[in-house]
């Protein structure tokens, strides 16, 4: 089977290795314009691996002066994911194609939920940048999860960007008010005084506190997380009212 890109593929070369978490990191690349749609998301070959393509969500929406954000999380058992955390460096070059469109929001919109497990997060927050260039955004509610607070790896990001867009609300979850007793040094490092304190998370799953704060029956609904995440969540959204024509869903 060939391993070659179809045409057209682009070229990105990668300016930042942000290693936020033993098993994650944002990676920051500048190179050509991708023509991909804010949510969507793009096809990768890494230096690491010539010829094995993996598919990633930008974090940014398009931009014409080709910068690129991604944020990678080591899948366990994933040889690719976890090179690209651990091994990529400044330098590196980036081959990209096959840009996909995934999460689009309707224009005429006036509320809006986005549901966000893990690094599903990526796609999401690129949706609220494009949605920021609107002149009257529709109203954003981001629900954002994981197992504890180590996990909200974009904590203070958030913080700040909910500070900034008065139509957004960030809605942190967690499943366990405490961190695993086994430190995470990359986490020590990059930890933050900037972002939402543990009374302002609220606690259970991602699936069971969005569900509770429905249902959405006049709300465009995003979902975005491992496939089991995405699964559970939709099915809970589902059983608590939601029309299923109102949610656009997406395992990571």
């Amino acid at each position: 089977m060939s391993t070659e890109f179809p045409d057209p593929a682009w070229t990105a070369t990668v300016v930042g290795h942000h290693r936020l978490r033993n098993d994650l990191a944002v990676i920051r690349l500048i190179g050509d314009f991708v023509p991909f749609e804010a949510g969507g998301s793009v096809q990768v070959e890494v230096p690491q691996h010539p010829g094995v393509r993996r598919r990633l969500s930008p974090a940014l929406p398009p931009s014409l002066d080709g910068k690129l954000e991604f944020h990678v999380r080591t899948v366990p058992g994933g040889w690719c994911s976890s090179s690209i955390v651990a091994d990529t460096k400044p330098g590196d070059q980036w081959r990209i194609n096959a840009p996909h469109g995934v999460f689009a929001v309707d224009p005429d919109a006036v509320e809006l939920v986005m549901i966000a497990g893990g690094t599903g997060l990526a796609p999401m927050r690129a949706q609220i940048l494009d949605l920021a260039r609107r002149e009257t955004p529709p109203r954003t509610y981001l629900f954002v999860g994981g197992r504890s607070p180590r996990d909200l790896y974009a904590n203070d990001m958030l913080f700040l960007l909910a500070g900034e867009l008065p139509w957004l609300s960030v809605i942190p979850v967690i499943e366990n008010p405490d961190d695993p007793a086994v430190r995470d040094e990359w986490h020590e490092q990059t930890r933050s005084d900037i972002g939402f304190g543990p009374a302002e998370m609220l606690h259970g799953t991602l699936a069971d506190v969005a569900a509770a704060h429905g249902p959405f029956t006049k709300h465009q609904v995003l979902v975005c997380g491992s496939p089991a995440m995405v699964r559970t969540t939709v099915d809970r959204l589902i059983e608590s009212g939601t029309p299923a024509t109102n949610i656009i869903a997406e395992g990571a």
